[in-house]
């Protein structure tokens, strides 16, 4: 990922705090098919190695968990909130109106080694610990001893799973740091008051400039 040093992220505590916030990733292996990516839900460890490690599961029809055999290298791409931004924004397009479009946001990218995993309770509890994960909080939680065991079993023997140590892990947060901070203020304005969420949560990831 090209990361100039003025988005670079590299506070660990930021980076897994955002694995987390956007847990669904996009997968992406490149081996004898070719390229291939799966959008998967992941779930991070982050006491487990110097980055923390991913754990999720591919259907066993889908032939891309095939190309991670041996250890090959994955990349987990876990976006966060972007916008448009538009050059009117800008005090500084009033002042000489060289000024262009651009895109902000905020992505971390993992890379590490593929370890398949194919143990029925291996991947119990990769199943178990993923949906306790997601049913924290609600109301009336599900929890995998919900479900038959028979009917579980039949489930695991549909998928594979794994885990990725995490070996690389970068940040990229693109909000404008590079700008004056007039520019900033106007970005940060203009995000503000869009009637799109996505716009107003990436503003409030935005730390202005005094």
């Amino acid at each position: 990922m090209y990361v100039p040093n003025a988005f670079r992220q590299d506070d660990l505590a930021e980076l897994h705090a955002q694995i987390r916030a956007n847990p669904f990733a996009l997968l992406a292996s490149a081996g004898g098919e070719g390229v291939q990516a799966s959008h998967l839900p992941l779930l991070l460890e982050p006491e487990e190695g110097e980055f923390g490690t991913l754990y999720g599961h591919f259907a066993r029809a889908n032939p891309h968990w095939r190309e991670l055999r041996d250890g090959a290298e994955a990349l987990a791409v876990f976006s966060g909130p972007d916008a448009y931004i538009s050059p009117a924004w800008y005090p500084a397009k009033a002042e000489h109106g060289k000024v262009v479009p651009t895109w902000n946001y905020i992505a971390v990218h993992a890379r590490g080694p593929v370890e398949l995993i194919d143990d029925p309770q291996r991947l119990l509890g990769i199943v178990g610990r993923l949906s306790d994960r997601h049913e924290a909080g609600r109301p009336q939680p599900w929890a995998i001893d919900d479900a038959p065991r028979e009917y579980l079993d039949a489930m695991l023997r549909a998928i594979v799973g794994f885990a990725l140590p995490i070996r690389r892990l970068e940040g990229k947060w693109k909000l404008g740091q590079n700008r004056s901070a007039a520019d900033q203020a106007g970005v940060h304005a203009g995000l503000n008051d869009s009637a799109a969420p996505r716009d107003r949560e990436l503003a409030a990831r935005m730390t202005l400039s005094p």
